[in-house]
């Protein structure tokens, strides 16, 4: 990895509230991210900034040595990433994602000693929890189990300090979660994930050869999809892909219209003196503004209903944990549709010469093309139809 993307570029000294270290943190990712993007990969360097930042411990407490943020706060954080850099977003999203499973499924003992440990040691968490893959299982031993087989799909696995996994118990056919160390026996992350988009994701496979997993790192207690509350890890997942996804094309926006400024010439039928006066292009942009903004309100609206229905903890009941899924349904869906059009259509207003390899402006679409097919979204209007049609609420899932 001596590569010119992960030397060049020496991270900042990170202070201030939690906003202000995201803004330098994304203004260092971007130097590179063209870079990167081409080289694919695990980009050790910038994960070392991020942890840098302090903001892994965003979510955590002050007394126990974290931020003391909420989910509010949490969204536009990834947003900000994700604009200068999908993949560094996603790992760096992923991280609360792995949080919020513990806090969902965890005894009270259980969650607050792991939360505690991550704000002490700037720990990274990874994800090898696919409820789609089955592909692992759980043979009882005793107190203990031995996890076995493959998963697809570790997000962040790569270069963490604690794993989120799953597996089959197999007598019972029973989904089991775990919390474990990373760098345990028995755990071999393949560096195999080279798609078109997010490629420094780490979003390879792993597998699993008689991993011991203590009884007491099991988190089933509980456990997913118990209650309303359990249940919201999906909306919280869901709601993090929307924000990837709005960052994304914030992103394409921000840096189509600065090339259409510097860069774009006026096409010569135009009546304008130049492309920033040119009718068709400010139309372009107007469009381009106008629907990203409203995907931005939908997805500020769902965070504050999930930061009311999070804090109702066992509380909180299935009408109210209804009302955070169609918000959030909702603002995926839009920001999926109206993010797809705005990374595809800025070489309309930027031009040819947008497309040189160079700027790689193609990044955009590519991240979030891959991104957006993980969980399809005619699901999502699936249930938003059931609630319009029918007044049904989505029913809770490790999907919706």
């Amino acid at each position: 990895m001596n590569t010119i993307a992960n030397e060049v570029s020496v991270p900042p000294v990170f202070e201030g509230p939690p906003q202000h270290r995201a803004d330098q943190l994304a203004a260092y990712l971007a130097k590179t991210a063209a870079e990167r993007d081409v080289q694919g990969g695990t980009p050790y360097a910038q994960r070392e900034a991020v942890r840098q930042s302090g903001l892994l411990k965003l979510l955590i407490p002050l007394e126990w040595g974290g931020l003391g943020g909420d989910w509010s706060q949490l969204y536009p954080i990834i947003r900000t990433i994700a604009r200068a850099d999908s993949s560094i977003a996603q790992v760096f999203a992923f991280q609360f994602l792995m949080l919020a499973s513990v806090r969902l499924y965890a005894t009270e003992a259980q969650w607050q000693h792991l939360w505690h440990e991550t704000a002490e040691k700037n720990l990274w968490w990874g994800n090898a929890l696919n409820p789609l893959d089955n592909r692992t299982i759980a043979t009882p031993q005793g107190e203990h189990y031995l996890f076995s087989g493959q998963k697809s799909f570790c997000s962040g696995a790569t270069d963490s300090d604690r794993l989120i996994v799953s597996a089959i118990e197999a007598d019972t056919g029973r989904f089991l979660v775990a919390a474990v160390p990373t760098g345990r026996a028995g755990i071999k992350l393949n560096n195999d994930w080279d798609n078109m988009g997010q490629r420094q994701t780490d979003s390879g496979s792993a597998e699993f050869t008689e991993l011991r997993v203590e009884a007491h790192e099991l988190l089933m207690n509980p456990g997913p999809l118990s209650s309303p509350f359990s249940s919201l890890r999906s909306l919280v997942a869901q709601l993090i892909f929307t924000n990837i996804y709005q960052g994304i094309a914030e992103g394409a926006l921000a840096e189509a219209s600065q090339y259409t400024r510097q860069s774009s010439r006026v096409w010569s039928g135009s009546l304008a003196s130049s492309v920033q006066q040119d009718p068709y292009t400010l139309l372009h942009y107007g469009e381009f503004w106008a629907s990203l903004e409203a995907s931005r309100v939908l997805a500020d609206h769902a965070a504050s209903l999930l930061d009311a229905a999070w804090a109702k903890d066992l509380t909180l009941g299935d009408e109210e944990r209804g009302q955070v899924a169609l918000a959030v349904f909702a603002a995926k869906v839009n920001i999926t549709r109206s993010g797809l059009d705005v990374t595809s259509r800025i070489f309309e207003v930027a031009g040819a010469r947008a497309t040189t390899a160079r700027l790689r402006l193609d990044r955009y679409w590519r991240n979030l093309r891959v991104y957006t097919l993980h969980d399809p979204v005619d699901y999502k209007l699936k249930d938003l139809g059931d609630w319009a049609l029918n007044g049904q609420y989505p029913t809770a899932s490790f999907y919706s």
